[in-house]
């Protein structure tokens, strides 16, 4: 029990990291491009008690740490965006959805970087706080990727659905998003029925783990 305690700490803080960052950087590109609804409503913050959500932040994330799943995800509160608002509305939704993706690949690089550098002095690691540190960020690279490839689905409320739906020309775009109230029933069916979520992780995240942290 002490050591799923242990574990649940060690991956809930560097989700709650990776969804903030994730959704701060939807906020702020919004903003460069002509939306300020993220910063009127306080969202362009990086404390995470701002983004949480209860089932997406809390919730989710724990029930699959408990239970033992090969990687853990979870999500924040979406920051408002007003696309209308927005000075190049295609380029800007592509822009505003892409950001939290790329942020986390960032993120991703950098901190698989900073373990790849920490295994280097096998000392420090052998010491608990070493030890930590370089848990710490190999959970936060996984989960960096986890969100960053998850979010490419091109299913609402995915950013991926709306990256497409910019792309589309106007009639495909509206059939598209038409099938947004049922973006979320989608998705949970997928998870369910199909091996999407191993699929996903042998053939797409666990290869960028290797990549950014070297084993």
């Amino acid at each position: 029990m002490e050591t799923q305690i242990l574990r649940g700490i060690i991956l809930i803080i560097p989700l709650l990291m990776a969804v903030t960052i994730h959704e701060v950087a939807h906020g702020y590109a919004a903003l460069r491009f002509g939306d300020p609804t993220a910063k009127l409503a306080g969202r362009l913050s990086l404390n995470p008690v701002k983004h949480l959500d209860p089932f997406g932040s809390i919730l989710l994330p724990g029930l699959l740490i408990f239970s033992g799943a090969p990687f853990v995800f979870g999500y924040a509160k979406p920051v408002p965006v007003n696309f209308y608002n927005l000075t190049d509305q295609r380029l800007g939704t592509i822009v505003v959805s892409a950001a939290g993706i790329v942020v986390n690949l960032s993120c991703a690089a950098a901190s698989g970087f900073l373990y790849r550098i920490l295994q280097m002095f096998p000392q420090l690691t052998a010491s608990v706080p070493g030890a930590i540190i370089s848990q710490l960020l190999y959970a936060f690279c996984l989960i960096s990727i986890v969100l960053a490839i998850f979010n490419l689905i091109p299913i609402p409320p995915l950013d991926g659905s709306r990256i497409l739906a910019a792309l589309l020309p106007p009639g495909a775009r509206q059939s598209y998003e038409s099938i947004g109230p049922f973006g979320i029933l989608i998705v949970l069916m997928l998870l369910i029925m199909t091996d999407i979520l191993d699929l996903l992780f042998i053939k797409i995240i666990r290869p960028l783990i290797i990549i950014m942290t070297g084993g």
